[in-house]
């Protein structure tokens, strides 16, 4: 493998902004995770593409936030603007779990340490530098900011926050994947404008009287319940999600604005989705793709479990209601070349550590690369947040055939024995029946493959619930597919002479979810002969569906109330039934389920003296 200097990294001092010549920057990026010079990690990703186009980048990974403020002056003034990278996930995610307790560690943090970055980074590091340098332009990116761009439920505070500028002072979001709108903000600037020029900008999100709004109101806009109205009422809260969620999954979106404090949040629409060849510029950067020489010694658990995986698209059309990956990056897939994607496992192939073995080949959904509609106008047209939920669209192209391509190639390189898909699968897309029968045979083909190549033993997949109005509510397929899904990779384990397992994953309290439901869930997956081990409670998170439905307790597109299990008491009653098969479990269970009026439930999950 190439032997990488300091100066192949970004700056992150002035010792190393010196050994490259430099006696300015035009960005300083302040990150929250620790600096790890790899496509997966965003703060990386935006530093190596400004510096593509010429601009010279510094990082600061995870400031101290405490006393001077040293970190924070150690680089000076920018020319251009602080841009501000919270981390790959909301710091709040990322530091608690669903019962808000600490976290055995942080993953993005050398060593897993818990002391590397504050609460709510994007607002913390945007105020010190706004105390600091009044007068230079202050961008926020990255998922914390993009997921709180209007107002949204805080589950660890347990209130509605506004917009996170009215909060941090900063000047502007640019919100969702964020290479194409962070040049364009660089090359204005550059060009003599004022940030507050910048409000045309499309996928940005601004601050601005309505005097100053360009173009004035017009009827094309989406005017949403103001933050004071949602505080007075959780239905109007309902309400907006509805148009946010069907804005954000559009082709061509239009412009919402929420009144707050006297003034609009105004979130222009997103771009077109990237093309592949700029997807691939993206990717082919100069990455070491290796954590800064500063963390010499120390373990970053994130970065060791994806740093012998290789992401080959964006975007993800499921549509899940607890997810935030289509409100991040849309629901439209834009895939990365063969090329590009041989380059990099090329890349992982010859990293010192590699024994043959790539541990993912995937993205944020593994087996919808290349997947579209046949009919592109119909798509531009079409505000559904999921492509395959309540059915799969009938314009959609399911198939596989270009996917086992880039699985057939990888696999071919010398030095690669075994690809594995980590990412989750889709089995819905595995066991849709399209009309063109080429589909169905790529499906079939593709399924095979999958289990005989591309599984360590253990394929995970997520059902996440056996109650199908349950999973109406969740946006997943009915439980029946997943049963279907279990005999297909059954049988073929038997015909080929394997023992793999299949792991589902589920949820506990998840809106519309009762104790009943549980209970049936612990009865069905005892007969399927499973105890499960990825379990999880729902976790509300800015910006999901699932979330304003738990805080509003009303169905957005319906505006049906739904009920969720919010107390202590409530959501571990629903988790134990998880564990049905403890010993230390089954007095309780027996308990609530005669307290429930479900007795008839016990028999079927204990046999009498066992």
């Amino acid at each position: 493998m190439k032997e990488y200097r300091l100066t192949d990294f970004l700056p992150t001092t002035k010792k190393e902004m010196e050994l490259r010549g430099w006696d300015y920057v035009d960005v300083i990026l302040f990150s929250g995770d620790a600096y790890v010079d790899h496509p997966s990690f965003g703060a990386a990703v935006i530093g190596r593409v400004l510096e593509s186009h010429g601009y010279r980048v510094a990082i600061i990974p995870q400031p101290d936030w405490h006393g001077d403020y040293r970190d924070f002056k150690k680089l000076g003034r920018p020319r251009l603007f602080f841009g501000i990278s919270p981390g790959c996930m909301d710091s709040m995610v990322n530091k608690y779990t669903a019962n808000r307790r600490l976290r055995s560690e942080d993953a993005y943090s050398p060593d897993g340490r818990h002391d590397c970055r504050p609460e709510y980074p994007t607002i913390v590091y945007s105020r010190i530098l706004r105390q600091l340098y009044p007068d230079v332009p202050i961008v926020l990116g990255g998922i914390e900011a993009s997921l709180r761009r209007l107002t949204h439920y805080d589950y660890w505070q347990d209130k509605l926050r506004k917009c996170i500028l009215c909060d941090s002072g900063a000047d502007i979001i640019s919100y969702g994947m964020g290479e194409k709108t962070v040049v364009t903000i660089a090359q204005r600037l550059a060009e003599g404008e004022d940030i507050k020029q910048l409000h045309d900008l499309p996928q940005t999100v601004y601050l601005a009287k309505e005097k100053d709004i360009p173009g004035g109101i017009t009827k094309e806009d989406i005017v949403l319940h103001s933050h004071e109205e949602c505080l007075r009422n959780k239905r109007a809260e309902a309400e907006n999600y509805r148009h946010i969620e069907e804005e954000s999954n559009k082709y061509h979106a239009q412009r919402l604005l929420q009144k707050v404090d006297g003034v609009y949040a105004v979130v222009n629409p997103p771009n077109p989705p990237m093309t592949t060849d700029e997807l691939d510029a993206s990717f082919d950067l100069p990455y070491t793709r290796l954590p800064h020489p500063k963390y010499k010694g120390k373990r970053i658990p994130a970065y060791e479990m994806i740093k012998h995986s290789v992401n080959i698209h964006r975007g993800c059309f499921g549509g899940c209601a607890f997810c935030t990956i289509s409100a991040h990056q849309g629901k439209f897939i834009t895939c990365r070349s063969k090329e590009s994607i041989l380059k990099e496992v090329r890349q992982v192939a010859e990293m010192p550590d590699f024994k043959g073995y790539l541990s993912d080949l995937g993205g944020p959904s593994a087996n919808m690369y290349g997947m579209h509609g046949r009919n592109l106008l119909a798509c531009e047209k079409c505000k559904r947040p999921s492509c395959i939920h309540p059915q799969v669209c009938p314009n959609l192209n399911t198939d596989h055939s270009a996917l086992l391509d880039i699985y057939h190639a990888v696999d071919a390189l010398p030095k690669v024995k075994k690809s594995f898909i980590g990412s989750g699968v889709r089995y819905d897309l595995l066991l849709h029946h399209s009309k063109d029968e080429k589909s169905n045979e790529a499906a079939r083909q593709y399924t095979r493959e999958l289990i005989c190549k591309h599984v360590s033993g253990r394929l995970k997949v997520a059902p996440e619930h056996t109650s199908d109005k349950v999973l109406y509510l969740m946006r997943k397929p009915s439980f029946q597919q997943f049963e279907q899904f279990k005999r297909i990779f059954d049988r073929i384990n038997r015909e080929e002479n394997m023992r793999q397992q299949l792991i589902p994953y589920f949820i506990s309290s998840h809106p519309g979810c009762k104790e009943a439901d549980m209970a049936e869930l612990a009865v069905i997956t005892k007969r399927l002969d499973f105890h499960l081990e990825q379990v999880q409670d729902f976790t509300p998170t800015p910006m999901t569906i699932a979330t304003e439905m738990w805080y509003s307790g009303f169905d957005p597109y319906t505006l049906e109330p739904v009920f969720s299990a919010k107390t202590a008491r409530e959501k571990l009653a629903q988790r134990m039934f998880f564990f049905w098969y403890k010993r230390e479990e089954r007095r309780h269970i027996e308990q609530e389920l005669k307290r429930i009026g479900r007795p008839d439930l016990i028999s079927k999950l204990y046999s009498k003296g066992k």
